[in-house]
């Protein structure tokens, strides 16, 4: 990278030739900040700007794994682990030469600026930043449509299309009929390091067949689906499930008349032989009278 004065004359003279240096390394290193991805579940690794000698050992280093700069994730002292915070135990290790924080299972939570911090005789040899960007899948999209009113003159329609359990916030688009369409989108979040759920609506004016694509768009990655909405004989037909209720109405109604059938089935006849024989009883008493 350059790094070059406007007036090379007038600034050197105001900085000094040292400070320019400085600076343009302070904004190389800005420049070439190390980035990390990883799944929720995954195992991750985060590098070290150190790496021990083979002929020292960590007995002679002080070694930070430090979050946001505040939050100790892992620390080393004259080669023995210090005590460590409940919510990374058993899920942090360190590589004792190359110094890489390891992370396993990852969670939404780990996603942050980490920092190694590298100590020799209370001498810093090495502080840099590592950024973890952590992410969570989507559900595919699923995207249904109701018509707003009971008659088949109504061409107004509202199709929604959601997805949930993913991270980060996500961006949602779409189009109808390849063409680029803006939803109104609307997030749900219990706070800005947890899962999201997202909701998109469009109210449109279908007066023909249209194909309607939704695309949920996250970290670099996207997933979609789509829906056909045909209009028939001037309704809108959008291929939608019968209602929950409807199917239990139904297997209640042929289960009782599946019941109705067997039990007259079993018990009319009976009744019959009983009336014969009632009868019999009552024409021989008769007759011995």
């Amino acid at each position: 990278m350059m790094c070059l004065p406007a007036s090379p004359p007038a600034l050197a003279s105001r900085l000094g030739l040292g400070l320019l240096v400085l600076l343009c390394l302070g904004i190389g290193q800005a420049l070439e900040k190390k980035v990390v991805r990883g799944k929720v579940g995954e195992k991750v690794s985060l590098p070290c700007c150190h790496e021990i000698p083979s002929s020292e050992s960590l007995q002679n280093y002080r070694v930070y794994w430090q979050k946001n700069i505040t939050d100790v994730v892992l620390a080393y002292s004259k080669g023995s682990m210090m005590s460590q915070p409940e919510r990374y135990q058993n899920r942090t290790e360190m590589d004792l030469w190359n110094l890489t924080l390891w992370i396993s299972p990852v969670e939404i939570l780990d996603n942050g600026s980490y920092q190694c911090v590298v100590q020799r005789n209370s001498i810093v040899v090495c502080d840099e930043p590592v950024i973890l960007f952590v992410t969570a899948d989507f559900s595919k999209p699923n995207i249904t449509a109701e018509v707003s009113a009971e008659s088949c003159e109504s061409t107004e329609t509202v199709v929604t299309c959601s997805s949930h359990g993913g991270f980060p916030k996500p961006r949602i688009s779409g189009t109808l009929n390849n063409m680029s369409v803006e939803w109104n989108a609307r997030w749900v979040s219990e706070s800005s390091l947890s899962p999201y759920n997202v909701t998109g609506k469009l109210v449109l004016n279908v007066t023909k067949d249209v194909n309607i694509t939704c695309s949920v768009e996250y970290n670099g990655i996207s997933k979609s689906a789509s829906l056909l909405l045909e209009k028939t004989n001037n309704c809108i037909v959008p291929p939608v499930t019968p209602p929950y209720n409807v199917i239990i109405a139904s297997i209640i109604i042929v289960t009782t008349f599946i019941l109705a059938t067997i039990l007259a089935a079993r018990y009319l006849p009976r009744r019959g032989k009983c009336s014969f024989f009632s009868k019999m009883s009552l024409s021989a008493d008769e007759v011995s009278v």
